[in-house]
C-alpha cells in the first residue's frame, strides 16, 4: 500500500480448500509484512471462509500452497486501502515526488543531502528516493555506511534506509534499517539498490554510505588485493577511505607517500611552483631597490643639558676645605658673576699674605712678628674692600653654585714656612662648560 496505508483482506464465499490437520498440505498463509518471516496472521484451509484481514503496515504477505493428491474449488479474495491509525493526525499524504539516483564506477558516495541539492524534492515534504548502483562487467558491490541517524528511530513506519540486491522489489531486500545502528553490506550482484523513506516529520533523518565495486580472487594486474575475497582498483588504495572490509587499503599510505614524493609533482605543480618563486624573487629585488632610492634621514645626536649643580673635582689639596656660595639661576647676569669672582680672589690674596707676614715675617713692612700689626693689616686691608652693592634675581629658576676655598692653617704648618712669599695655589679644578671658562677668562 501507499505510505501511511494499511491493506484489508476479505475472502469470497467461494471458498473450499483441502481440510488437513494444522493444514500441513493444501493451505493459504498470511503474514503481516513484506517477508516470509514476518509475523504470521494464520495459516487457513477447510470450507469455512477466514475471516477479514488487516495489516498493520503498508504490506501484506500471502502465500498460496496445494499438492497434488486431492482437488477443491479454492479461494477467491479481494483487498482495498485504508488510512493507517497510527497517521491520523497527520492527515492524508500528500503526493510523493519522483526522486531517483544513477550512479556507477569504481567508487562512490550516496548520502541523503542529494535530494535537496539536486532539487529531487523540498526539506519538508515526504520523500521516497532510490539511488541504482551499477558495477562494472564481472564486479560486485560492497556497502559502508559512513554516517547514519534516523530522527525518529525504531519507527520503520516513519522513516528507514533499505538496501536491495540485484532489483528493487520486496523479494531482494537484503536489509532494512530504521534504528539507532546501521551495518556494511556486501552484494552479490552488480546490481545495488538504496532506499530511503521519510515522512514531513522525519526529514532530518540522514545517511552517507560509499560504495566499492570489487572483483573476486585471482586478482587482475591493475587491482589490489583486500584479503577479504576482495579485488579493487588501484586507484582506491591510500585515497584517505576504506574500500576494503578491513583497512588494508589504508596501512603503509605514509611510508609510501614519503618514497613517492617527488613523482607526485606534476607538468602543473612545477610551474605554479617555478611562478610563486619567480614572483618572491622579484618582489625581494623591488623592495631593496627602493631602499636605496629612498634618501636616508640624518639623525643628530641632542647632547644632555649640562647639570650646573654638579662638578667633578679634580684635586683637591688635603689642608683646604670647599665651601659652597649659593647663587642665582643661569638667568642672572654673567657681568655679576665676573665681579664676584675678581673681589673673591682679591680677599684671598690679600688673606694669603696675611698670612704669610703673620707667620714668616715681611721684607717690605718694617715691623715683624707683631700681632697687633697682624690685626691693624687686616683691618687695613678690610677696609679697602669695599661690599658690593647686591643686585636682584632675575628669576631664579635653576640654582647656580660657585665653589670656594675657605682657607685653614695650622701652629705646624707656621712653622714650617720658611719661605718669602706663599705661592698662589689654585683653589680647586673644574669641568667647566665653554660658557663659564669665557667668562672666567
Amino acid at each position: 500500500a501507499a505510505p501511511r496505508q494499511c491493506i484489508e483482506l476479505h475472502f469470497d464465499e467461494k471458498y473450499s480448500i483441502e481440510p488437513s490437520w494444522e493444514c500441513k498440505f493444501d493451505h493459504i498463509e498470511v503474514r503481516d509484512g513484506p517477508f516470509g518471516f514476518s509475523p504470521i496472521i494464520g495459516r487457513f484451509c477447510g470450507q469455512q471462509n477466514p475471516p477479514m484481514i488487516k495489516s498493520s503496515g503498508r504490506f501484506l504477505w500471502i502465500k498460496f500452497f496445494a499438492d497434488g493428491e486431492l482437488e477443491s474449488i479454492g479461494f477467491s479474495a479481494r483487498y482495498n486501502f485504508t488510512p493507517d491509525p497510527d497517521f491520523k493526525d497527520l492527515g492524508v499524504l500528500k503526493p510523493l515526488p519522483v526522486c531517483e539516483f544513477e550512479m556507477g564506477g569504481p567508487e562512490g558516495i550516496v548520502e541523503s543531502v542529494q535530494i535537496v541539492k539536486e532539487g529531487k524534492a523540498s526539506e519538508t515534504e515526504a520523500v521516497d528516493c532510490k539511488w541504482y548502483i551499477r558495477a562494472p562487467p564481472r564486479s560486485k558491490i560492497y556497502l559502508r555506511f559512513l554516517d547514519y541517524e534516523m530522527q525518529n528511530s525504531n519507527e520503520c513506519k516513519r522513516n528507514f534506509v533499505a538496501v536491495y540486491d540485484g532489483s528493487s522489489s520486496v523479494e531482494d531486500l537484503k536489509a532494512k534499517f530504521c534504528s539507532t545502528v546501521a551495518n556494511d553490506v556486501m552484494l552479490r550482484t552488480g546490481l545495488g539498490v538504496i532506499r530511503m523513506w521519510a515522512d514531513e516529520g522525519s526529514r532530518s533523518s540522514r545517511f552517507q554510505m560509499l560504495f566499492t565495486s570489487f572483483q573476486e580472487p585471482p586478482c587482475e594486474a591493475n587491482t589490489f588485493f583486500c584479503h577479504s575475497n576482495m579485488c579493487i582498483n588501484n586507484t582506491l588504495v591510500c585515497n584517505g577511505l576504506q574500500n576494503c572490509v578491513y583497512p588494508w587499503d589504508e596501512n603503509h599510505c605514509k611510508e609510501k607517500r614519503k618514497s613517492n614524493l617527488l613523482d607526485q609533482f606534476t607538468n602543473t605543480s612545477g610551474t605554479i611552483i617555478g611562478v610563486s618563486s619567480c614572483i618572491v624573487i622579484i618582489l625581494i629585488i623591488i623592495s631593496v631597490i627602493v631602499q636605496i632610492k629612498q634618501p636616508r634621514k640624518k639623525f643628530v645626536q641632542r647632547k644632555t643639558d649640562f647639570d650646573q649643580t654638579v662638578f667633578q673635582e679634580v684635586f683637591e689639596p688635603p689642608h683646604y676645605e670647599l665651601c659652597t656660595l649659593r647663587g642665582t639661576g643661569p638667568t642672572a647676569d654673567l657681568a655679576d658673576v665676573a665681579d664676584d669672582f675678581e673681589n673673591y680672589h682679591k680677599l684671598r690674596r690679600s688673606s694669603s699674605k696675611c698670612i704669610h707676614d703673620h707667620h714668616c715675617g715681611s721684607q717690605v713692612s718694617s715691623i715683624k712678628g707683631s700681632r697687633s700689626n697682624l690685626s691693624t693689616r687686616d683691618a687695613s686691608v678690610l677696609t679697602e674692600i669695599q661690599p658690593q652693592p647686591v643686585k636682584p634675581l632675575i628669576q631664579p629658576m635653576n640654582r647656580r653654585n660657585i665653589l670656594v676655598m675657605k682657607h685653614s692653617y695650622s701652629q705646624d704648618a707656621a712653622d714650617a714656612c720658611e719661605i718669602d712669599e706663599i705661592e698662589e695655589v689654585p683653589t680647586t679644578s673644574h669641568r667647566l662648560s665653554r660658557h663659564d671658562k669665557a667668562v672666567q677668562r
